[in-house]
C-alpha cells in the first residue's frame, strides 16, 4: 500500500508548503455513509498532514450510531476532515470529508457550498448508507462519482451495485481501496473527468443536459 506523501519539500512536522504562486483554489467534498472510509481517502491522498475532527466513540453513541459492520470502528469524525494537493504552480485542491452520522448531516450544506464536485464513498456491506448522500447532491445539482470502497466482504459486480443504488447511467462508477494513494487519486481523476464531460455537454446542448442531470 501507498504511504501518504508529497510531490514537493516537506517541513518539520509532515507538512507540505504552499507555494506562493497558488492563487486557484479548487473544492471537492467527500460524502458517504457512516464509517465508509471518507477519513482515509483524504488521509491517503493529502500531500499535508490532514485536518481532522476524529474524536473516540463512546457509549453515549450507543442507540445512536448504526455499527452495523463496523463494529470495529473506534473513532468517528464529528465536524469533518480537510486535505489539500498541489495541481501545478497556481492551482490547489482542497478536499473536505463529510460526517457520516444522520445527526452531523446539517453540516453538508456548507461543505458544498462552492464545490466543484463530490465522491460519494460507499461500502457494499451497508448500501442504505449511501442513499441519502446521492439524494443530497442530486438536490444540489452537484455532479458526483460514486466510488465502492474494497472492505471484502460479500462480493457484488458493479452492474449489481448500480441497479442497488438506482443510480443513473450518466453518473460513473468506480471501485477503490480508501487505503491506497493511487487507486484514491483515481477517483479524483474520475470525477474530475465527469465534471469535464457536464461542461462540454452544457456548452454543446445546455437543455439536452438539463433534461439527463434532473
Amino acid at each position: 500500500m501507498d504511504s501518504n506523501g508529497s510531490d514537493t519539500a516537506v517541513l518539520p512536522g509532515g507538512r507540505a508548503p504552499l507555494r506562493r504562486t497558488a492563487d486557484n483554489g479548487l473544492k471537492i467534498v467527500v460524502v458517504g455513509g457512516f464509517g465508509v472510509g471518507k477519513t482515509t481517502l483524504v488521509g491517503s491522498v493529502s500531500e499535508i498532514r490532514p485536518l481532522n475532527t476524529e474524536e473516540t466513540m463512546t457509549r453515549a453513541g450507543e442507540g445512536v450510531d448504526d455499527l452495523t459492520g463496523v463494529q470495529e470502528k473506534r473513532s468517528t469524525t464529528v465536524a469533518f476532515d480537510f486535505g489539500r494537493i498541489t495541481l501545478d504552480e497556481r492551482s490547489v485542491l482542497y478536499l473536505f470529508g463529510a460526517p457520516g452520522q444522520e445527526r452531523f448531516w446539517f453540516l453538508w450544506d456548507r461543505l458544498f457550498s462552492g464545490a466543484l464536485g463530490a465522491v460519494v464513498l460507499v461500502d457494499t456491506r451497508r448500501l442504505e448508507e449511501s442513499w441519502y448522500a446521492i439524494d443530497r447532491l442530486e438536490q444540489h445539482g452537484l455532479p458526483f462519482v460514486v466510488a465502492r470502497n474494497n472492505f471484502g466482504g460479500p462480493s457484488h459486480d458493479l452492474a449489481e451495485v448500480r441497479v442497488a443504488l438506482d443510480l443513473p447511467a450518466h453518473v460513473p462508477l468506480v471501485d477503490c481501496d480508501a487505503r491506497d494513494r493511487g487507486s484514491s487519486k483515481q477517483v479524483l481523476i474520475e470525477l474530475v473527468r465527469h465534471i469535464q464531460f457536464l461542461a462540454l455537454a452544457a456548452a454543446d446542448s445546455p437543455t439536452e443536459l438539463t433534461e439527463v442531470t434532473e
